[in-house]
């Protein structure tokens, strides 16, 4: 169900959020917190239907902020609010109102939507890109227990993890973090597999992607060894190989979607690793609302500080073959032959 209002007030858009739920049979409100969608015009379609698809997962009211930029110096002075309020089958789980700021009202969205939260339920506030520097101190942002940025669609990604990292608050996220979380458990149970030191690791993917930098943060700060930062064509983060005492580890995954795991004395094994979609990783920030100690360690361990050796190299780009029998051979190498991994920084 769907009602178009027009030049309404929040108010008016609550009663109209009653009347659709009587009208389908539904009064109760089952929804477990609201999510604030910053967005423009061009990307509102492709945010809502992601976050949508999330709240099959954690019903929830969505409520999507469009600010309208107008042309005309008379028309910016002009305030107005339209909206639209989906119920039912058009709204996934829960439900979803979409605001459309004109004028001077887009620069005072907080008052629009504070009316329109959720009462006594957790606020999740993402940006699918446009991000603000601090989004804890965004008027929208300091509604909120959560905040979802999304770096990989920056001008400059990897600035904007330097950005993160100064203005990090907690409860702020990035979906560069969760795009990892597969990486990052594989990594941790290769190691409970084959317990060892771990000296030094390399960290492979596409020059501007900042999961490949967070991935190798993480490394460098948990681990705390040298960690050098490979480039490749991607798609993505390729691979991963740690050198340990007993011999080297790798994570493999040219294609994005299935990878090798070789450890030394153990023979080569497929992963499911592939390339999750938005949807995914947004449930995925919604089934906690408390900080991410881990992710504010990783990223404010700094890019800077993770290049401190030098500049990021390009890794040659191998087949498939070359990668098998470069495994092979590292695997019966003594670990005390290979050569230590590039000095970065230390923890």
């Amino acid at each position: 169900m769907k009602i178009d209002l027009t030049e309404t007030t929040s108010s008016k858009i609550n009663q109209a959020l009653v009347s659709a739920r009587r009208a389908i049979g539904t009064p109760a409100i089952g929804m477990v917190l609201t999510l604030v969608i910053v967005t423009d015009e061009e990307n509102a379609y492709d945010a809502l239907k992601s976050a949508g698809d999330a709240s099959r997962e954690h019903p929830s009211r969505i409520i999507a902020v469009i600010k309208r930029v107008s042309r005309s110096p008379r028309a910016r002075r002009d305030a107005r609010l339209d909206a639209e309020v989906r119920v039912g089958s058009d709204a996934g789980t829960g439900e979803t109102v979409v605001l459309r700021l004109h004028g001077e009202l887009a620069n005072h969205a907080q008052s629009v939507v504070l009316p329109l939260l959720l009462p006594d339920a957790p606020v999740v506030v993402w940006w699918p890109e446009g991000a603000p520097s601090d989004p804890a101190k965004d008027p929208l942002g300091a509604l909120a227990q959560r905040r979802i940025t999304d770096t990989y669609s920056a001008e400059r990604p990897i600035e904007a993890l330097a950005v993160r990292a100064a203005t990090y608050s907690p409860g702020d996220t990035d979906l560069a973090w969760t795009r990892i979380t597969p990486w990052r458990s594989m990594l941790a149970a290769s190691l409970d597999q084959q317990p060892a030191e771990v000296i030094g690791a390399t960290v492979e993917g596409e020059s501007d992607n900042p999961s490949c930098e967070l991935l190798a943060m993480w490394l460098a700060d948990r681990l705390g060894v040298p960690v050098e930062r490979m480039v490749s064509e991607g798609p993505g983060l390729t691979a991963v190989r740690m050198e340990t005492k007993n011999g080297v580890i790798v994570l493999d995954r040219a294609d994005g979607t299935l990878a090798t795991l070789s450890m030394h004395n153990q023979p080569d094994r497929g992963v499911a690793l592939k390339r999750r979609d938005t949807a995914e990783l947004l449930a995925e920030e919604l089934r906690r609302l408390d900080p991410d100690n881990t992710y504010a360690s990783a990223v404010k361990f700094g890019v800077d500080r993770l290049h401190a050796g030098g500049e990021v190299t390009a890794a040659p780009v191998e087949s498939a073959e070359e990668k098998a029998a470069a495994r092979a051979t590292e695997a019966k190498a003594p670990a005390a032959k290979k050569a230590p991994a590039k000095k970065a920084a230390s923890k």
